[in-house]
C-alpha cells in the first residue's frame, strides 16, 4: 500500500512538473524544519527577483492556519495557502489542486513552501524543477548527520541565518563536512534572509537569476 501511495505521487509530480515548464515557469520546492526562516527566505528571494523583472507566485503550506500565507500576500507576492490537517507534508495531489486554482500564465517562478518537518516530505516529491532543504544554526550542527533523507533527496541545502554564527556555539565546519559526505562533495549554501547574504548565489544556484 504504501510502494502504491509513493508511485502514484510521484507519477502526479511529473505531471505538475510538466504543466509547469509548459507555461514556462520555473519552480522551488522549500523544505526544512519549523524555525528554519523558509518564509523569509522565500520572501528575500522573491524580491531580488521582482526586481530583476520577474514574476513570483507561492504556495504556503502548514498543517493549519494562514500565518506564512499571509506573510507572502503582505510582502506582495501572489500566494495559495494550503493546510494539510493531520499530514505533516505536502503532496503532489495537493500542489495539483492548487495549481488548478493559480492562473498559471500570470507569473515566472514558483516557490512551495512546504511543511515545517525534515523527515516526511523526503518521500513527497511535488513536481518542481528543484528542492531544497533549509536549516538554521539554531538547530544545531548534527542536524544533517541526523536526517540524511532529506539532505538526499534534495539537490540543493541551505545554511540560513548564517547572520547568527557569531552568537552561538555551533560548528558549522560539521555541517558542511557532514552535507560533503552525504551528497558526495557537494557545498551547503550558506544565507541570511534578514541581511540578503548568499542570496545572490543561491538564486544562481536554483537557475532562477544570472
Amino acid at each position: 500500500m504504501e510502494k502504491d501511495v509513493l508511485a502514484e505521487n510521484r507519477k502526479l509530480a511529473v505531471e505538475n512538473l510538466r504543466k509547469l515548464r509548459a507555461n514556462g515557469i520555473r519552480s522551488v520546492d522549500v523544505m526544512g524544519s519549523i524555525g528554519s526562516g523558509k518564509t523569509a527566505l522565500i520572501v528575500r528571494m522573491a524580491k531580488d527577483l521582482i526586481y530583476q523583472g520577474k514574476r513570483v507566485a507561492a504556495i504556503a503550506g502548514d498543517v493549519t492556519g494562514e500565518d506564512d500565507y499571509s506573510i507572502f500576500r503582505r510582502a506582495g507576492i501572489p500566494a495559495i495557502n494550503l493546510n494539510t490537517g493531520k499530514e505533516c507534508h505536502l503532496d503532489a495531489h495537493l500542489v495539483d489542486h492548487a495549481l488548478n486554482d493559480m492562473n498559471l500564465e500570470s507569473f515566472d517562478v514558483l516557490f512551495i513552501e512546504n511543511v515545517g518537518n525534515l523527515v516526511c516530505p523526503a518521500d513527497f516529491p511535488l513536481g518542481t524543477d528543484h528542492r531544497m532543504v533549509v536549516i538554521s544554526p539554531t538547530e544545531g550542527d548534527d542536524m544533517v548527520n541526523k536526517h540524511p533523507m532529506i539532505f538526499l533527496e534534495a539537490e540543493l541545502a541551505v545554511l540560513n541565518k548564517f547572520d547568527l554564527l557569531a552568537h552561538l556555539d555551533v560548528d558549522v565546519e560539521r555541517l558542511k563536512k557532514d552535507y560533503s559526505r552525504i551528497r558526495k562533495g557537494a557545498v551547503l549554501h550558506m544565507t541570511s534572509a534578514k541581511t540578503g547574504q548568499g542570496i545572490p548565489e543561491l538564486l544562481k544556484a536554483l537557475h532562477l537569476s544570472e
